[in-house]
């Protein structure tokens, strides 16, 4: 279980109910047999019981550790571990017998690896497209210190979307994602959304940690010139004294005004509101933007 935060100071559209049911102690149960860590328990997500009441998880490949130290994120820091080879066939069972018809892939960053763990996602995609045939594919990748080979890697697999986090605003990049800069997730993304024939190109920001609204919106126009379909918003939540502290809580209508700034901007989706994370439902919104006019 993710370590709780104290949500007292929280605004009310921040608070949310644990859903009850045997659903979730059944996901748990085949994380913890198949020996698979998650991303909505590593990165202290608020939709973890949500999700894992609704059978859903997001797996997180190539070990618990990341070899980088933003300021914003729980995933736990330290020594990179040697990647697991059946990692990959681990994580298509789990897809199997939890019936995922969407299946979202991500990982830590692994600056150690020559290729940045490309490989690695691309047998997991493989793996998964052996096993469940039928399903959908995400996978959430690092920067891989901007190789293309890397990303051509991840591609070549066959995902039916390719997600890579922008997380910010370029103002705040050295306090935010300091190992980092903004121009090499727009080169990632852009890589990824020239190959028409392929995944749509997916990028996800949060809020509320200084930016402004006109910031966010021009992200927004470097994203759709990067070629990037599908588009993220959450609100940021400190997971500890440690990390950077919340700026803002955004409120509802403000997600709402950035949802419909996006939309008009040509993304075939905006999904906008303050606890969406970048694999929140998101098989709900690759469908979303398979519907929309833009098309893929």
């Amino acid at each position: 279980m993710p370590r709780q935060r104290h949500s007292a100071g929280f605004p009310p559209w921040l608070k949310t109910r644990i859903p009850a049911g045997r659903e979730a102690a059944r996901v748990r149960d085949v994380l913890s047999s198949l020996k698979l860590n998650t991303v909505c328990g590593s990165a202290q997500c608020p939709n973890l019981c949500e999700c894992f009441h609704r059978g859903t998880a997001t797996f997180l490949i190539m070990g618990p550790n990341c070899t980088r130290r933003c300021g914003f994120c729980a995933v736990d820091k330290g020594p990179a571990q040697p990647l697991d080879p059946d990692e990959p066939s681990r994580v298509a069972e789990a897809a199997k017998l939890l019936g995922l018809k969407h299946v979202v892939v991500t990982s830590v960053t692994r600056d150690d690896l020559p290729d940045g763990g490309a490989a690695h996602f691309a047998a997991a995609v493989s793996a998964v497209r052996a096993a469940v045939p039928p399903a959908t594919i995400e996978v959430l990748v690092p920067d891989f210190q901007g190789r293309p080979e890397s990303v051509d890697t991840v591609l070549d697999s066959g995902p039916e979307v390719f997600n890579h986090n922008v997380e910010t605003v370029p103002r705040l990049y050295p306090a935010v994602r300091p190992l980092a800069y903004y121009v090499r997730p727009l080169e990632v993304l852009r890589r990824a959304g020239a190959r028409r024939d392929g995944a749509v190109a997916k990028s996800g920001i949060m809020v509320g940690l200084g930016e402004t609204l006109d910031e966010v919106k021009s992200v927004f126009a470097d994203l759709r010139r990067a070629g990037v379909g599908i588009v993220t918003v959450g609100q940021y939540l400190s997971p500890s004294r440690s990390h950077i502290p919340v700026a803002r809580f955004v409120p509802p209508d403000e997600f709402a005004q950035l949802e419909a700034a996006g939309l008009a901007m040509g993304f075939q989706a905006v999904f906008s509101a303050p606890l969406v994370r970048s694999s929140y439902r998101a098989g709900e919104v690759l469908a979303r933007s398979e519907r929309s006019p833009h098309g893929r």
